[in-house]
């Protein structure tokens, strides 16, 4: 054990000294904020905005130095004592603190500058534009090496640490010309030295989110496809009886009017970009039901040859139709995933709810980009009413359930049901939903500098790629036999597997190689800086686009050393309300069913669900908000990880079945309401905490 250096003691008094500093300076900040929390709330039992994460966020940091700082008073004697390691956890976190006052500091600026109670700069297009150049030039590598989820929950973050590490070692690999096996394979080699090294992960991380294209992301969440992970999901998650894959042919539908049963609707099939085309779905059912085994059905299905069915299996007992039907939208940034890739929540859901659930596979950005997500998903919706029979389900009470984009889909859906008069459906289970696709700034936007599984630059590609102005370059394909591309992997997975496991032991032999070709910024290699003015040291002396004179008088925050492209979302489709529902009018929100939002405190887009759930509210429309602790966006998929993220799953099963259970009161249901109408049933008896 190596002992420990003056160098290594300079580090830590100078790493105390500058978190006093900001602690003083920050004092003043969260006290303005703390004051006001109450006036962005949903309501009083629903604490929950930007700015209470932000301090939370804060606290936390400063909670993770305390104990810290504890540990070396307590241990800096014992023979085991890691010097260097400590060292740089302190000084990691005194870089974390700074960044964080930087953004209370972007913080308090909204909270001075937007109209009260407004959580965005919808109308300060100067704001929102400082935010995307804050963005691009401050140092984030430090919230991804040793701080890496210190704001989460603490049982989340090896997960949150094995995401990282596979995301850089894949970004090292990418655009190699492997197939897939080769790619997992040298991605899993060159892990080893991002374990060994935070400051390097952490480097190559902020590398990463803020350079590499769509097409990077959309193939390493993709991975969640595999059939190796899809296949640990279904073997770990409840058994169902029917699990189906079905494709729709693009025919005309019919639908009966709301208002008239008598008159009906024509629905025409998806036709935006590609023309008409079918729609991809799921069927997941707990039990066999009337109608799941009928050739009907089955002639829908796509699997080929087709499965046996559960009506094969002798001991099987067929159940009656449901009188519930869940349909569901997937998320993934409206350019990732399928329904596979989310089994693992719909297969509990349906045990639990005793519900078949439809599961859309609607066509993905930016090859697809709106309105095709969207003319598929109500499509899909409008076949589900009309064929309600062959999925197990009589349909008396539909719910729509999605996370993310898919929570998006599930408001649009239900907007697009209003205007053309069909049937709405009964209630709508939004989890974290992206409400505004914009970059305009929030205080619960600005945690994209620190949210390893949300950066900004990430989510605005995904807005872009929505928006379609991202269009994606195909790459023609390159005709070879499987064995020849195994044995291409195999010399160069070969060739790599010498330099890995070269670089990776001589890692252990000399912690200050720097392997890879990246830097590494481990402690030994830093200088410290003995002037007194500057132990808030910049990371580059080079230009960046940020203005450190909008900082307090004596601060600046860390630059970055590689600036990120961040192009922001100003395409006019973006506010397009069946783009961004929280810029809807009125007159198109007003009919829609119960809306039950289930949000994180620590998501990026906490301030989408805070603002639409309030702008719902003031219409008199019935909605529910309820905000859940310490976990990221997406944690409907990490429902299985730790008790925090399936207690967060269960909540949503529970407003589910509060939309099953709710006594008949629809009256948007059999005709579309007039404006009296609407006010008139604005107060329903409350479900959940937030419910009005």
């Amino acid at each position: 054990m190596r002992v420990a250096s003056d160098m290594d003691y300079k580090i830590v008094f100078a790493s105390l000294e500058t978190i006093q500093e900001h602690g003083q300076a920050l004092r003043p900040v969260v006290s303005s904020f703390t004051a006001v929390f109450h006036h962005y709330d949903f309501d009083a039992q629903t604490p929950g905005n930007g700015y209470r994460t932000l301090v939370k966020v804060l606290l936390s940091c400063l909670l993770h130095i305390i104990h810290k700082g504890r540990y070396i008073v307590s241990n800096y004697n014992s023979a085991f004592f890691r010097a260097d390691h400590n060292a740089s956890e302190m000084e990691a976190y005194s870089s974390a603190l700074c960044q964080l006052r930087a953004l209370l500091h972007l913080a308090q600026r909204l909270l001075n500058d937007n109209e009260y109670g407004q959580l965005y700069a919808l109308q300060d297009g100067d704001l929102s534009s400082r935010f995307v150049q804050e963005y691009s030039s401050m140092h984030k590598a430090c919230f991804y090496g040793r701080c890496l989820g210190f704001q989460f929950s603490p049982s989340l973050r090896p997960f949150l640490q094995t995401v990282v590490i596979s995301m850089v070692s894949y970004g090292e690999t990418f655009g190699k010309q492997q197939s897939g096996l080769g790619l997992a394979a040298l991605s899993l080699l060159t892990s080893g030295k991002y374990v060994m090294d935070p400051e390097l992960r952490g480097a190559e991380f902020e590398r990463i989110t803020q350079n590499l294209n769509m097409q990077f992301w959309k193939s390493f969440w993709n991975l969640t496809e595999s059939g190796f992970l899809t296949g640990f999901s279904r073997i770990a998650s409840s058994p169902v009886q029917i699990n189906l894959t079905l494709t729709v042919p693009p025919v005309t539908l019919r639908l009966p009017l709301a208002s008239d049963p008598r008159l009906t609707a024509t629905i025409s099939p998806p036709i935006a970009h590609s023309g008409p085309g079918p729609v991809h779905m799921r069927l997941i059912s707990h039990e066999l039901r009337v109608g799941q085994e009928s050739e009907e059905l089955l002639s829908y299905c796509r699997d080929d040859p087709p499965p046996i069915t559960a009506s094969q299996l002798p001991w099987v007992q067929k159940q009656p139709r449901s009188p519930w039907l869940l349909i569901h939208f997937h998320g993934g940034g409206f350019v990732a995933q399928t329904s596979r890739s989310h089994e693992n929540y719909l297969r509990i859901w349906s045990k639990e709810l005793n519900v078949p659930i439809l599961s859309v596979d609607y066509s993905l950005s930016p090859e697809a980009p709106f309105p095709r997500a969207l003319e598929e998903c109500f499509y899909a919706y409008c076949w589900a009413l009309n064929n309600c029979h062959l999925l197990g389900s009589t349909a008396e009470r539909v719910c729509l359930a999605g996370d993310s984009a898919g929570g998006n889909l599930c408001i649009t859906v239900s907007m697009k049901a209003i205007s053309c008069g069909i049937r709405v459906p009964d209630g709508i289970m939004a989890a974290y939903p992206a409400t505004l696709l914009t970059t305009d700034a929030s205080p619960s936007r600005l945690l994209t500098l620190i949210d390893p599984l949300l950066p900004l630059g990430v989510l605005t590609k995904c807005i872009n790629a929505y928006a379609g102005t991202d269009s994606p370059t195909v790459q023609p394909a390159v005709e070879s036999s499987s064995l020849s591309a195994l044995g291409r992997d195999t010399a160069v997975l070969l060739g790599d597997l010498t330099q890995g496991a070269s670089n990776w032991i001589q890692s252990f032999l000399d912690p200050t190689r720097t392997t890879g070709g990246a830097r590494s910024l481990s402690s030994s290699q830093r200088s410290y800086r003995s002037d007194e003015s500057d132990r808030t040291p910049s990371l580059t002396s080079t230009p960046h686009c940020g203005s450190d004179s909008d900082y307090p008088e004596g601060f600046k925050p860390l630059r970055s050393e590689c600036l990120a492209f961040v192009n922001p979302t100003s395409c006019p489709i973006i506010r397009n309300p069946f783009v961004s529902p929280l810029l809807s009018p009125d007159e198109l929100l007003r009919g829609l069913p119960p809306v039950h939002i289930v949000a994180s405190a620590l998501d990026a887009l906490l301030d989408d669900s805070v603002m639409f759930a309030k702008k719902l509210r003031d219409m008199g429309q019935p909605v529910s908000l309820t905000v859940v602790e310490d976990l990221p966006h997406g944690f409907l998929s990490l429902s299985q990880l730790s008790k925090e993220t399936e207690g967060a799953a269960e909540m949503c099963v529970e407003q589910m079945r509060a939309i099953f259970q709710q006594e008949d009161q629809r009256p948007a249901l059999r005709k579309r309401p007039t404006l009296e109408e609407t006010d008139r049933s604005s107060s329903p008896s409350a479900v959940m905490s937030g419910t009005l």
